[in-house]
């Protein structure tokens, strides 16, 4: 969709963004001091460009996860994805997924879907479903936080919700999480080497 912005419309736009203290691992409402899960992807490098095919560009599929040093408590896993680089008063929401098993260690490609074993809630877009990246054109660089979570209980978000009934429904409950951040950009050349999204200390 956010390919048919004209590229002087996203250059304008280009000091717009949400900002990474909006973003859900940065909710104080969560807690402090809680664990560090070891998130990663096989597709791309944290800070490192998403392939397109994961992207509004490609196949349009969720990229595969992989996560350990997951707490021996954790009783249900959750994962937020968010772009904090969205022209927008608040980061876009590419993925709402709860109810993951506890003992699972990894997402497959494209399992952020119709057909998943988990939860999956309301994108930016009112969907169920991944949002693959689509920034506009000309508006630089945008960062993809993939965000997983640790629960020392099942949550219950309620029927179809979004990014703020999740959260809602995980506070007082995460034991540990985990960040990973990739990259996208329409317009300009990708950069060489970046770092992931820095989060605001707490």
């Amino acid at each position: 969709m956010l390919e048919h912005v004209p590229e002087w419309l996203g250059r304008a736009l280009k000091g717009v963004r949400a900002g990474a203290d909006k973003l859900v691992i940065a909710d104080a409402s969560l807690g402090a001091g809680f664990a560090a899960i070891r998130l990663h992807s096989p597709a791309f490098a944290d800070g490192g460009r998403i392939p397109d095919r994961f992207t509004a560009d490609g196949a349009g599929l969720s990229p595969p996860l992989l996560w350990d040093n997951v707490p021996d408590e954790t009783r249900s896993i959750a994962l937020i994805v968010e772009d904090p680089d969205a022209p927008a008063p608040q980061p876009f929401v590419h993925a709402v997924a709860f109810d993951i098993d506890p003992g699972e260690r990894a997402l497959a490609e494209g399992a952020i879907g119709e057909d998943a074993s988990f939860g999956v809630g309301r994108n930016s877009f009112g969907n169920d479903e991944w949002l693959p990246p689509d920034p506009p054109t000309g508006h630089g660089e945008h960062r993809y936080a993939f965000q997983l979570f640790a629960l020392s209980a099942p949550v219950d978000p309620g029927d179809d919700p979004g990014r703020k009934a999740l959260v809602e429904a995980m506070a007082g409950k995460v034991l540990a999480a985990g960040l990973l951040t990739g990259t996208y950009a329409r317009g300009e050349p990708a950069p060489l080497q970046r770092g992931g999204a820095a989060v605001p200390a707490r």
